[in-house]
Parts: structure tokens; sequence; C-alpha cells
């Protein structure tokens, strides 16, 4: 059974819930394996037709990659585990996945949370929800899609923007940029997402997964290369001295001391 990850059904549909709530559902590698065969699960369900994902509590729906135990392996000198081919929470790469996932985001959504939801094909935002991607400040980068998703749904200067500062948005902004498709009301979120997915879940499922194939193709053309290029960047990223400043800063809750090597 997930410890991480928790999975209930409706129906024909899937809710998934991130489920570390003491670290804001922060992702680290065991949670990594489990939601990639929560995922293969569910691809391979010919029951389940439409899945949502949220976070569990009321402050996050995911505070991204789990720093704090990057960190510790790090310090300890192992070798960090790899995220699934399937990428960052077992969904910013994988294009094998033909039914819709809709992201109830429920709070905040940073980093790798933010990329997790943009992997998704509808967005719902809570009223406090929140959305950024600040790698920049802890000696990353939007290495998960971050960079190539957000400047497909906005404007070049304005991801841009974003993404070289790290700043975050509300809601309003989100939905104004086009990354939300609504806003709704903190306590009937869940309500607005299953009734959602109901809708999904009473067309056609052989044409919604057609319709899902053609656009997992739009975007594996655009977006594959693109991402193993990030890839490549972030692991040379992550052998100089202020990616190790970040990560130790971070831990260590100060301001980093950057030096540019």
């Amino acid at each position: 059974m997930p410890e991480f990850v928790t999975t209930e059904t409706h129906g024909h549909v899937l809710v998934v819930t991130m489920n570390r709530p003491e670290v804001y559902n922060a992702v680290h590698p065991p949670m990594h394996a489990e939601m990639d065969a929560v995922w293969n699960d569910f691809r391979d369900n010919s029951d389940l037709w439409v899945a949502i994902l949220t976070g569990a509590g009321d402050k996050a729906f995911s505070a991204g990659n789990d720093l704090k135990a990057f960190a510790q392996v790090a310090a300890s000198g192992a070798q960090q585990a790899p995220i699934p081919a399937s990428g960052f929470a077992g969904l910013s790469r994988r294009f094998d996945l033909d039914k819709p996932i809709i992201a109830a985001v429920n709070g905040f959504a940073m980093g790798g949370g933010f990329e997790t939801a943009l992997s998704c094909d509808i967005i719902l935002g809570a009223a406090r929800s929140t959305y950024a991607l600040p790698e920049v400040k802890v000696g990353f980068f939007a290495a998960t899609g971050g960079v190539q998703r957000l400047s497909r749904y906005m404007s070049p200067t304005k991801a841009a923007e974003l993404l070289f500062t790290g700043r975050a948005m509300d809601a309003e902004e989100a939905l104004n940029h086009g990354i939300l498709n609504a806003i709704h009301p903190d306590d009937g979120l869940m309500d607005a997402a299953m009734a959602m997915a109901q809708d999904i879940a009473s067309q056609a499922p052989s044409s919604v997964r057609a319709t899902k194939r053609v656009l997992n193709a739009l975007e594996r053309d655009a977006l594959d290369d693109s991402l193993g290029h990030s890839y490549d960047v972030l692991r040379d990223l992550m052998q100089t001295e202020d990616h190790r400043e970040g990560v130790t800063a971070f831990a260590e809750k100060r301001k980093p001391n950057w030096v540019n090597r």
C-alpha cells in the first residue's frame, strides 16, 4: 500500500491525494515512485476514465521537491535517487497516459508542485491558492517542465519574469494568464473538481482518450527533447558552488551567499 499517496474511486473517477501534509506534500524519492505506480495503474485500469490530483491538508497542493531530504542525502555523500522516467511526481515526462487529469490546487503550488499541476490537463484553483517557480532562490531552476510549460501558458516575457525572480502569483493572476481554468471557494474546490470529472466521464471515453492521444503527441513533439536538455543542464548546475550553497542555505534557514560559480 502506498505510504505517501492516497487514492479513492468514485465510479469512473480516481482521486489521488499527495499525502505528506507535515512537509506541505513535498515530494521525495519514495513518493515519486509511489506516484509513478499510481499513474501506471490508472493508465492500465479500463474502469477509470478521469483522475483528480490534489494535496492533503488545507495549506498546500505541493511544495515541490523535498529540499530538506535532498540536502540530507547530499550531506551524506550518497547518490541522489533518480526520479522516474515519467518525470516529477510520475507526470512531467509522461506522454503515454490517454486519460485526463484535473489538478485541484487547494493551497500553494511551489516549484515541482506547480510543475506537477502544469503537467495536468485542467487546473482548478482554490481562492487561497498561490503559484510560483522559486527554484532560482535555492540554486536550482524549473527543470521538470516549468520553463517549457509556463512559457506556453503566458507571454514569454511574463514567463521569463516569473522564472528569473521566482515570485509567486495569487489565483487571480494565474487565472488572468490562462493558467487556471477557474477559481472556486476553498471549501468548494473538490466538489467543483468532481463535477468537472463527472462531466468528462459522461462523454464517450474512447473519444476523450483519442483526443488526449493527439494532445500527448503535440506535447511530446514540442517538449520531450527540451525536457531532456533541461535535465542535462540541471546536472551541470548541480556541480556548481551556487547550487550547493543554495541547498545548504535552505536547510540551514539562512540567506544564500552567491558566488556565481
